[in-house]
Parts: structure tokens; sequence; C-alpha cells
């Protein structure tokens, strides 16, 4: 392999040489230069170095490029690959796992949509994650700048996308960086909260100590009852001597000038300050920002390729399968359901491994051995019973239900059915199964989630 092409982007030329790279002072003068570059070293300050490295991940030519930036642009780690290193050895090593990672993502085949730059950005990087920015112009103070980098004039949502792209299993939320809540009718996150009456809502509103007359029942503010120094009450003109007996101070210290209201204690109003929408605090949109990385599911994908699975999918396709997320919510229902009501919402859940499925797809009568396959599982399965595909080999199905006797029977039929291909046409399917009853074979405080994590652990 040839040695990298390196543009180093600073401050002062004269400290590029040390680097063995060819030198810029401006992101404009490396980007119109005709070679392109295999990595580029950014050393500028802060700002000007995420503005640069923003501008380069724009550009087509440098999106899944090596870019490393210098230490003290700590705005960067959304964009860059992290500082630039000491050893310039280092350099050309990371680009060279860099270029192998690339050149086996989706079989070869370069990336041209937005989908395809975002899903190699991170396939190339085993610990690239889609980081978040707060930014005080963005509507909702938050943006993931990768994506708007990749984005050019296309449109994209990038909230929306990203909880579709969760929901087909390619990307998987991670740590939780805040929590913002957005106006209904515009997406807003510029939300100003103010207290105001909760008879008429007006805006003005004071604090005023009052009192409450045990003659009359007559309530209004402390300074009314002052008359020359003494305390008399202004509606029925009784004398009041001693708090508790005479009179007392209500809870309600508030009072509107709007419509002359007493009460404990405000309504808050949350006001957007760009459609000057009013909502209460509950009616507010709340939304999670997170990191996201590539699951299990999209590294297979970016491995296997987009379309050299399809003929897999196809077949499994029929089964109705659900995404990972949606049936791990569901199995911790079923657990829930058969803990609560016992027999009554008994069921089961089967796993199903297929160790060599790959390999005996390859052979001629791969298609014909898939097709029976599938077809004996839907022959066995009920439209009420749920499926989901885990990496390349793992099938999993929840049976509303059904007792360890029809698990066993399905199982049977499987294990039938290998036979039958081995005796038929020498092939045999290296299926591995495990299973379990609800609620009878449950581990105390098991979920959804540590429960196929033991079932998994079984047939590994």
């Amino acid at each position: 392999m040839q040695n990298p092409a390196i543009g180093c982007l600073t401050r002062t030329p004269e400290t590029l040489p040390t680097r063995g790279g060819q030198g810029f002072t401006s992101v404009q003068s490396l980007l119109e230069a005709d070679d392109g570059f295999d990595i580029i070293l950014v050393d500028l300050e802060h700002d000007a170095a995420a503005d640069a490295v923003f501008l380069l991940r724009c550009d087509p030519r440098y999106r899944l490029s090596l870019i490393l930036a210098g230490k003290g642009a700590t705005n960067t780690p959304a964009l860059s690959d992290g500082p630039v290193p000491d050893d310039p050895h280092s350099i050309t090593s990371s680009w060279q796992r860099l270029h192998e990672r690339l050149a086996a993502f989706n079989q070869g085949n370069v990336p041209e949509r937005f989908d395809d730059h975002v899903l190699a950005w991170l396939w190339s990087r085993p610990e690239g994650t889609l980081r978040p920015l707060r930014h005080p112009h963005h509507p909702q103070f938050y943006y993931y700048p990768l994506l708007s980098a990749f984005a050019d004039d296309e449109p994209v949502n990038e909230m929306v996308w990203l909880q579709l792209m969760t929901e087909q299993g390619w990307l998987e939320s991670r740590d939780l960086v805040d929590r913002i809540r957005l106006c209904t009718h515009c997406g807003s996150a510029r939300l100003n909260y103010v207290d105001v009456c909760p008879d008429c809502h007006a805006l003005e509103i004071s604090r005023e100590p009052s009192l409450h007359c045990f003659t009359c029942g007559h309530v209004a503010p402390q300074e009314h009852f002052l008359k020359q120094g003494l305390m008399l009450c202004p509606n029925c003109l009784t004398r009041l001597r001693h708090i508790g007996s005479d009179y007392d101070r209500p809870l309600e210290n508030y009072r509107c000038r709007a419509c002359q209201s007493f009460f404990v204690d405000a309504e808050v109003e949350a006001r957007c300050l760009d459609c000057d929408t009013h909502h209460t605090p509950d009616e507010l949109r709340v939304r999670e920002i997170r990191n996201y990385r590539l699951s299990e599911q999209g590294r297979l994908r970016c491995r296997r390729g987009f379309s050299g699975d399809a003929q897999v999918e196809s077949h499994f396709g029929r089964l109705n399968l659900i995404s990972p997320a949606a049936f791990t919510n569901l199995l911790s229902w079923q657990i829930q359901q058969s803990r609560r009501y016992g027999a009554d919402a008994t069921g089961s859940v089967l796993l199903l491994r297929f160790g060599n499925l790959g390999e005996t797809l390859g052979q001629a009568r791969g298609t014909a051995l898939l097709e029976s396959l599938i077809d004996r599982i839907r022959e066995t399965i009920r439209e009420t019973d749920r499926c989901t595909r885990i990496q390349d080999e793992l099938l999993w199905l929840l049976l509303p239900h059904t007792g360890r006797a029809g698990m066993d029977r399905l199982r049977e039929r499987l294990a039938e059915l290998n036979r039958l291909f081995h005796e038929q046409d020498h092939v045999t399917i290296d299926l591995r199964s495990s299973g379990l009853t609800l609620p009878d074979e449950l581990l105390p405080q098991e979920d959804g989630e540590l429960l196929m994590a033991r079932l998994g652990g079984e047939v590994s």
C-alpha cells in the first residue's frame, strides 16, 4: 500500500513541513487543490478548527477521510477523528485501518446516498458515534453536525431520521445527553416559563400578604385592614386583636391585578418565543437527546452489503418480522402478564440459531432448503405469534398461550426437517434451539432483555 497523501491546515505555514504534508493556511485553498488528500491535519484555534472540519466534511472528497484536529480544538469531537498525535507513524496506522474497513463496507460499493455515507462513516470507525452539539441559534438547541455536513442541500429532519434508523435496527441509542421540551406547534425549544393567574391567565400577578376576618369572613390584602395604626376589618369594622381568634393569614398569598382574585400558587405556562403559542407544561413534547452508534444489525448489514443478503431476507420476511426493540418490549409485557395472571397468561419463547445458514445457501439447493424451512415454521406458528431476527443467525419466536408441550412440538418438527434434509440431500443445517415457558421458568426480576441474554448464551 502506497503512502497516504497528507494535507495540513495551519495558522502558520512554517509549522507544517515537519508533518511531511502539503501546507495550507485556509480551507478554501485546500479544497481548491488539484490533488486529493487521504489525511488532513488541522492545526487551528477552537472555533476556526470546528468550522474548518465542518467544511471539509461537507466536501464529498473528504466525508470519510481521516481528519485529525489539534488538541486545542475542543469543539470538533463530533466531526473529527481525534487530536493530532505526536507520533507520525500512528497517523499512517490509523489511516490504514480506516482504509481497510472502508474497502469492506457494502462489499466494496462506494457510498452514494445520505444514509450510505453516515453508515460508512460509523462502520469505518469502530468507536464512531453520532454526537449532538448544543448551539444557541438552533431552534431545538441541539443538532448533529455530521448529519448536517452529509446532508448537502437535501432537507433532512435529523430527529426523525435517527428515530427511523433506530426502529429499523441499524442504529442504537447510547448515552443520554439532555432532555428538552418542544412547542407542539412549531417544534421549537425556545420556551419561556411564566407564572400566570389560574383564573384569567393574566401575566400581572403579585405576592401580597392577606388577612381573613373570622367575624364576617372577609379576605383582603393586609394593607386594607390597617387604619390609623389599628387592625380593623374594612367590611364589618371589627377590631382584630388576636391571630387565631379574631383573624388568621390564609394560604392565598398571590393576587391577580387583572381579575383581583387571590390564589395559593400561580399556574405555570410555557410560551413559545418563536410562534407565541401558549402551552401548559404537560402539553409540551418531550425529546431525549442521545448519542447514537451503529448497532449489531447495522454492522452486519454494512459487512454483508445492503443487497447481498436480499435472498435470505425475502424468505425470512414472510414470517412478519418485527424490530428487535419491539420484540423485546413485547416480551417484557408478556412476562408481566404471566407473572400477574399465572397459567391464564402462559407463553413460550423459542430461540433458533442457524449456525451454517450462509454456507448452506451458497449451494445449488440452498434456496429450496430455505423455502422448506420457512414453510415448516409458518405451518407451526400462528398469526398471533411474533418473530424477530437478530444478527445473521438468530431467529426469536414469541408464542403466547403456548405451553411447554406446544413449544416442544415445534422444536421436534424442525429437528425432523433437519433429518429429512440430511437423508435426501446430504445437507445438515446446524440448527440449535433454546426455549422456556412463562412464567414457570422465569428467574426472579428477569425482564425481556435479561431473558433473551440468558437463552442466547445457551445456544452460543
